[in-house]
């Protein structure tokens, strides 16, 4: 390895140990990484504009006299001062200011100003501007770009361009380590390493913005590939790692997995059986299973669930589920409960709010094995929660637990040197290139296909104006005994995005409808609260609930036929699918009204059109892709991917195929690199190798 990459940060000039504990939190912890804190846009502070030529909303470097400065106490103390340069003035304000810094702004002083114009009470101004003094030996403006890298607490701008400027000269004379193999990189056609580090920190003024903001610029190209190598790389690794573990193989003696689908109230769906034989075949291996089950909201991914988990019940052992809520656990425990008591086996519910002999009761059968199926909240990985033989995990909507909550649950069942089987399920679907990035480390299965008999749920667009007739129309709903979801995006009002608060809403929905009976929900009240006012709901004791985006995932309520969504217009796709997918679960025919407000912007429009056409969750995933990018389909909490920096899975995705090929080259021809490479672009990524 070179100097560089073995250098600490404190080997560069002015990094103490405060500095080099903020600088950690951005991922640096050598001098290297200094390289790889990318710039998350550019300004051109090349060349100065006029003062009089200044329009608000502009950035822009300015050179000027100061007139006047003054100490003024409207609502708060700040300093303004008056800069002029013959073709207008503009006031620069300052809330944080020192007396050396006040003494420094007397009239007369030059001054070189950068920052973002804006209207004021006195004209244009800049709040905060950054400046400097001008004189003989000032230096000259900027030949390059100027990078805005991202933020930590206590790390300026300025700051960290002027240490990214001496990891910089230190790449220029010693050079930073190439990994990419020889071959590869002559595939690409893509800039060496310290040349495209060079070009994304240091653009020159004549660079292209645009094509720079679109990161298509092939510097920005050859660092994103190396990026999602290094990502993929990782996650592959965890994927050798755990399924080189042993595991019970699942055998199914009793041929109980097969007496429980026979006993099914319903046929299994094509994609339903084949995402089931897939699993079968994994549960039978002497390594554990790490597989993904992914298809859309009322696919049925539960039935597959709960027949694997019969294949480890007909096995000798145990299974466990876990949940992200008491409520959404009571659902599962209510659906394993139905389809297993007519086979004869008990299902324990073991969750926070249970009384205590309940839970100890719970804690016993488990413990002494007694019970084999057991559903639950985060309370199945608490301390003091035994399993006599778990064999398999099953983990809903995994995005919403961290990687070690599940880790703590896996290694429950750590027994023996052997490791439990983990069946992961989501109800986002992914396009297929997304799941290849993103899932590298798990095997995926995907239930395409929905249950014969769901009627689709009608989807219309309406204008705000609108409102009276859809509150008649939930007063008819409620009359006929349905119930009816309300969506609205914040709890309380802003000025800034003019959303109706969930509060006020019902406030005023409980004023035009006084004979229903309506309940609240929001992420801010206790989670009893929150449990108490969906559980009324389910059971019909509610008629219209008002909700922010917490019911995106939620209770199965057959009843409720009529959704309304707030400020539609302002979500992706795969949130307005989501939450579209909490109606239609009965036989009844259910409608979703899209409400937005005038005007909508093309992209809104287009989203609207797209949710209006389709029920289709996988062909709205690739259209909310292509139309907003993969941060509405994928957070990093549900993948485990960690933070990109310059790569972006939906721009970038047609470099995935070479990437996957890269993958397989470096896995069998040189393994030696993978530990520097991911060591480079994820720095600590002891989780990924611990956990599926």
């Amino acid at each position: 390895m070179t100097a560089t990459e073995q250098r600490p940060v404190t080997a560069l000039r002015g990094v103490g140990s405060a500095l080099a504990e903020r600088l950690r939190r951005l991922g640096v912890a050598q001098v290297q990484d200094l390289l790889f804190v990318l710039p998350r846009t550019y300004e051109d502070r090349t060349r100065t504009t006029p003062i009089g030529a200044l329009l608000p909303g502009m950035r822009a470097v300015i050179e000027g006299e100061v007139q006047l400065t003054e100490v003024t106490f409207r609502r708060r103390r700040q300093l303004l001062s008056r800069l002029a340069d013959g073709s207008g003035h503009v006031t620069l304000r300052f809330f944080h200011f020192s007396g050396k810094q006040q003494q420094g702004l007397v009239r007369g002083a030059r001054l070189r100003c950068h920052g973002e114009v804006r209207r004021g009470p006195l004209g244009l101004e800049i709040v905060h501007p950054e400046y400097r003094h001008i004189g003989p030996d000032t230096e000259a403006l900027e030949d390059t770009l100027t990078p805005i890298y991202p933020m930590t607490e206590g790390v300026t701008q300025g700051r960290l361009r002027a240490l990214i400027a001496q990891a910089l000269g230190e790449l220029r004379s010693a050079g930073v380590r190439e990994w990419l193999p020889t071959p590869i990189l002559e595939s690409l056609h893509l800039p060496p390493l310290g040349r495209a580090l060079e070009y994304v920190h240091r653009p020159p003024r004549d660079a292209r913005l645009e094509v720079l903001a679109a990161g298509r610029h092939p510097a920005q190209r050859r660092l994103a590939f190396e990026e999602l190598l290094a990502h993929t790389l990782a996650l592959r690794l965890v994927k050798r790692t755990v399924q080189s573990a042993p595991a019970a193989p699942l055998a199914d003696a009793d041929c109980l997995e097969a007496r429980f689908v026979a006993a099914l109230p319903f046929r299994l769906t094509g994609a339903q059986q084949r995402a089931l034989t897939e699993i079968d075949s994994d549960l039978a291996s002497t390594h554990p299973m790490v597989r993904l089950v992914q298809g859309d909201v009322g696919c049925g991914k539960t039935a597959v669930a709960a027949a694997a988990a019969a294949r480890a019940v007909g096995s000798g052992m145990q299974a466990a589920l876990m949940a992200p809520t008491e409520l959404l656990a009571e659902q599962h425990w209510r659906s394993f409960e139905a389809w297993f008591r007519p086979l004869g086996l008990p299902v324990a519910h073991l969750s926070g709010s249970k009384a205590a002999r309940a839970r100890a009761s719970a804690r016993e059968t488990i413990a002494s094995g007694e019970v084999q199926l057991i559903v639950g909240t985060h309370a199945l990985f608490q301390e003091g929660i035994e399993f006599a033989r778990l064999a398999l995990v099953i983990v809903d909507e995994q995005h919403r637990f961290g990687v070690q909550q599940r880790l703590a649950l896996k290694e429950k069942g750590d027994r023996d040197g052997a490791t439990p089987h983990q069946l992961i399920m989501t109800a986002t679907p992914i396009p297929r290139t997304l799941a290849m990035t993103a899932y590298a480390d798990l095997d995926v299965s995907v239930i395409d296909e929905l249950p014969p008999g769901r009627t689709p749920v009608k989807t219309v667009a309406l204008p705000e104006e609108r409102r009276a007739e859809i509150v008649a129309r939930i007063a008819a709903a409620c009359r006929e005994g349905r119930q009816v979801y309300w969506v609205c995006p914040l709890i309380e009002e802003s000025d800034e995005l003019r959303y109706q608060a969930a509060e006020e809403t019902a406030a005023q929905l409980a004023e035009a409808l006084p004979d229903v009976r309506l309940g609240l929900v929001h992420g801010r009240m206790p989670a009893a609260k929150k449990e108490q006012a969906m559980a009324a709901f389910k059971a019909g004791r509610i008629q219209l609930l008002v909700a922010t985006t917490v019911i995106e995932v939620g209770v199965d309520v057959p009843n409720a036929t009529l959704m309304v969504i707030e400020n539609a217009e302002r979500m992706g796709l795969a949130q307005l699918h989501q939450l579209r997918g909490r109606v239609g679960r009965g036989a009844q025919e259910s409608s979703c009204v899209l409400l937005y407000r005038k005007p909508l912007s093309p992209i809104a429009a287009e989203r609207l059109r797209a949710i209006r056409e389709s029920n289709d969750g996988f062909a709205i995933a690739q259209r909310d892709l292509e139309l907003r990018g993969p941060g509405e389909l994928l957070g990093t909490r549900q993948t485990g991917l960690a933070q990109l920096r310059v790569a972006d899975l939906s721009r970038d995705a047609d470099l995935l195929p070479r990437v996957q090929q890269a993958v397989e080259v470096i896995l069998r021809e040189h393994p030696d690199i993978i530990a520097p490479l991911t060591a480079r672009w994820i720095g600590d990524g002891e989780r990924y190798g611990r956990v599926g």
